[in-house]
């Protein structure tokens, strides 16, 4: 379990954290979209899941459970098997069914460590059902909260610290990143307090201008200040009875914050310029994206704050319930409703398989262009939709930048074979980039390649093959590498030396250094 899952007041988190989590199958997508979000939840030690179109049984908490049932699926069963150490194995049937394994189609058997798990791991079926391999570490339960969705084990516990939250009259801090849905957490508490009826006055603390923040919050008499003509009452009056929610606390000025840490002790404030006190019966949320842990907040301001404190999970981090938002958003839009528009499998694959930096928010911007796209009969490309230069890895996988930057060495122990291969891919089949992207030395990427089951050696392919794979692919180096999943640079040696090349202008074997490495290449075929 991430440290995003954990919270202060939760009493789950001490337990839960020393306890092996349970596997976990959540339905990302079905034709059917409202098998969308059902799971089967197995045990906590070692066993074998045997995934097929009839089994296991899916279902939601309370109902009857359903196998996936799509014609596309294959009888034989996809065999998903957890080890002792928690690390995954994925077998695939002998059947014609293609599989794929966060985005990247598999063939045989496929490894996949516990921290690949914890990110979430999407599995595709005949291209049509998408099915996510994650750790749960409470069961599933139906404690819905309006606004809050999700069916994965961050979004339960969520959930229920938003209902602590709303029975106590305790100050609540929301911590997480932008676009985690701080502010629907806010309302959430509010509407499901005994304050419900009153008003939820909302601020955003970096949007107060320094000069007059300390009026802004706490009003302030005639004459206080050069241009108070008459007396301001302020948020916290405004707020009176009801909730106060200060976003973006951590970039509060710095100026206001003793005066939020006495309101917070004592209850009582000043406003500038007032011969007297003021009682406020507001009840405060505040929130942030920000480290109010660093020395520049006011401490003693944040351990009065922490005293409940409710960490929403980035999308990342909870990509089980990537499938349940898209559905959510689908039903919200009416361009979507009255065009009957429904997203491909293929770039549902996408989104699921994306990390998701401003998260839900960012979902839900990136799912109404592609219904915009859709309804007017476009096909919209995932990469254009997130205005991306290229698609990015999947699950697990590090990113690619264009020129790569040195990064720190892992343990090859911690890279496993579906980030070998989805690092492969998007690096054009060149082992230089490749092992940059995975952050690993050239020679230790040569032992990833050699142990990988799905890599091949370019010297042990037929010659016959290799024509039809340089054929198929137009001669273009990279599509070649892909299709036969083998290194290009071996893969030019070895059709050079099979003479079913011919280098243009540079001669045999004097390709340029600029092309040497350059995926896109073409060879002319003799």
């Amino acid at each position: 379990m991430s440290d995003s899952e954990l919270t202060l007041t939760s009493p789950l988190s001490a337990a839960a954290i020393h306890e092996r989590p349970l596997l976990a199958l959540t339905i990302l997508w079905h034709p059917d979209l409202g098998r969308v979000g059902e799971q089967f939840i197995g045990g906590t030690g070692a066993q074998t899941v045997e995934l097929s179109r009839f089994l296991p049984l899916f279902q939601r908490p309370a109902a009857e459970g359903r196998g996936l049932g799509h014609g596309g699926i294959s009888r034989d069963p996809v065999h998903i098997a957890r080890d002792g150490n928690d690390g995954i194995r994925v077998s695939v049937p002998h059947s014609r069914m293609v599989v794929e394994l966060n985005g990247v189609e598999i063939v045989d058997s496929v490894f996949v460590n516990a921290a690949q798990v914890e990110a979430g791991a999407v599995l595709g079926l005949g291209r049509s059902v998408l099915v996510c391999i994650h750790w749960m570490t409470c069961l599933p339960k139906d404690n819905a909260v309006d606004g809050l969705l999700g069916v994965g084990a961050a979004a339960i516990r969520a959930r229920d610290l938003i209902r602590q939250a709303a029975a106590s009259e305790a100050p609540v801090l929301l911590l997480g990143e932008t676009g985690t849905g701080k502010e629907v957490a806010a309302r959430a508490i509010h509407g499901l307090g005994r304050r419900a009826s009153a008003a939820l006055v909302s601020v955003n603390m970096a949007a107060l201008n320094e000069a007059l923040a300390a009026a802004d919050l706490f009003g302030a008499a005639r004459g206080a200040y050069t241009g108070a003509q008459v007396a301001r009452a302020g948020l916290f009056a405004e707020a009176r009875d009801g909730t106060l929610f200060l976003d973006e606390i951590g970039n509060a000025p710095a100026s206001v914050q003793p005066m939020l840490l006495r309101v917070l002790e004592n209850g009582v404030y000043r406003p500038l310029g007032a011969a007297q006190d003021v009682r406020s019966n507001a009840r405060l949320i505040a929130a942030t994206d920000q480290d109010v842990y660093a020395p520049s907040f006011n401490q003693p301001l944040l351990r009065r704050l922490e005293n409940l404190v409710i960490r929403l999970a980035p999308l990342r981090a909870r990509r089980e319930d990537i499938g349940v938002l898209i559905v959510h958003l689908l039903q919200g839009n009416a361009v979507a409703q009255q065009a009957g528009v429904v997203l491909p499998p293929a770039l549902v694959g996408a989104l699921a398989n994306y990390d998701w930096p401003g998260n839900v928010r960012q979902l839900a911007h990136v799912v109404g262009r592609a219904v915009m796209g859709l309804a007017q009969g476009e096909s919209p490309s995932f990469a254009a939709l997130v205005d991306a230069p290229r698609l990015p890895a999947p699950a697990g996988a590090a990113p690619v930048a264009d020129a790569p930057a040195p990064s720190a060495r892992r343990p090859l122990s911690a890279i496993g074979e579906p980030e070998v291969l989805a690092a492969m891919e998007a690096c054009g089949w060149t082992i230089l980039a490749a092992s940059a992207a995975l952050g690993v030395s050239r020679p230790s990427m040569y032992k990833l390649l050699a142990a990988h089951p799905q890599i091949r050696r370019a010297e042990q392919i037929a010659p016959e093959e290799l024509r039809t794979a340089l054929a198929a692919s137009g001669g273009a180096l990279g599509a070649c590498a892909s299709l036969l999943k083998t290194p290009a640079e071996a893969l030019r040696r070895r059709l050079d030396a099979l003479g079913l090349i011919a280098w243009p202008a540079y001669g045999r074997g004097g390709v340029p250094p600029e092309l040497d490495e350059l995926s896109g290449s073409k060879l002319k075929t003799r």
